[in-house]
């Protein structure tokens, strides 16, 4: 099945005035879904920031449909709840992923890697809060894993093998926290795009540590937008949920 994307990026230029700005380039692009994996990056089961953990709460109906909708048009489905692997040992979606060969990363791109508009220094929780500390389990309750077809993985290496495996072009991910894990973990951003993967952000699906206390002294919501726009600029372009399951 063919599925079309509408992507979002930001380019560095100049206006018509030869003054220097930043412009928003929008273009579609058409993916085959059986080349194409959606990767869900850290949606756990609960998070020690109130305020992260109520806003995923919110986003997991939506992630859920998205990522059925994606499983059924034939798309390749990667859960990464890091630090949880232990719960997954006997999984078959565990099990199935540590079957495949490592492959050899290539060398890495050389990238411009800026620092974040956003100061996350203090964690990122907008809500009072116990210490920042590892108290998730296992992936949300409310995100399906298909146990025939889904793989399990919370390794940079072992999600590219897969990758490699399946001969897959375009990696989706969707999941949090933006400014962290959806960019700086192994399986991450980053590290995709420095192995020369085609990676895609879906940007409606996602969600940033960042206290409004903090610079840029923003609002929350605005914080993650400043993050995306960000991604956008440097990394790679965004699309919304919508280009797999309409609103």
């Amino acid at each position: 099945m063919k599925l079309t994307l509408n992507l979002r990026a930001r380019r560095y230029g100049f206006d018509s005035r030869d003054y220097q700005i930043w412009k928003e380039d929008t273009f579609t692009q058409t993916i085959e879904a059986p080349h194409t994996a959606l990767l869900i990056c850290d949606v756990w089961d609960r998070h020690w920031s109130r305020g992260a953990r109520e806003r995923l709460d919110a986003m997991v109906p939506r992630m859920a449909s998205v990522i059925n909708v994606a499983r059924s048009r034939g798309i390749n489905i990667i859960h990464s709840p890091s630090d949880t692997m232990d719960f997954y040992m006997d999984y078959a979606a565990r099990k199935r992923l540590k079957e495949i060969p490592k492959m050899a990363v290539p060398d890495e791109l050389l990238r411009d890697d800026p620092m974040l508009p956003i100061d996350d220094s203090d964690g990122g929780s907008d809500t009072p809060d116990s210490t920042q500390q590892p108290v998730w389990t296992c992936q949300h309750p409310g995100i399906f894993i298909d146990e025939s077809r889904d793989v399990i993985s919370d390794n940079g290496i072992e999600i590219y093998s897969y990758l490699c495996d399946k001969k897959i072009q375009k990696l989706l991910i969707m999941g949090v926290h933006t400014n962290m894990c959806v960019l700086d973990r192994s399986f991450g951003i980053k590290q995709m795009v420095k192995w020369g993967v085609d990676v895609v952000l879906v940007r409606d699906l996602t969600d940033t540590m960042y206290s409004p206390s903090k610079a840029p002294y923003v609002s929350h919501d605005e914080g993650t937008k400043l993050v995306v726009r960000f991604i956008e600029a440097f990394w790679c372009p965004s699309m919304t949920s919508s280009d797999l399951i309409k609103l």
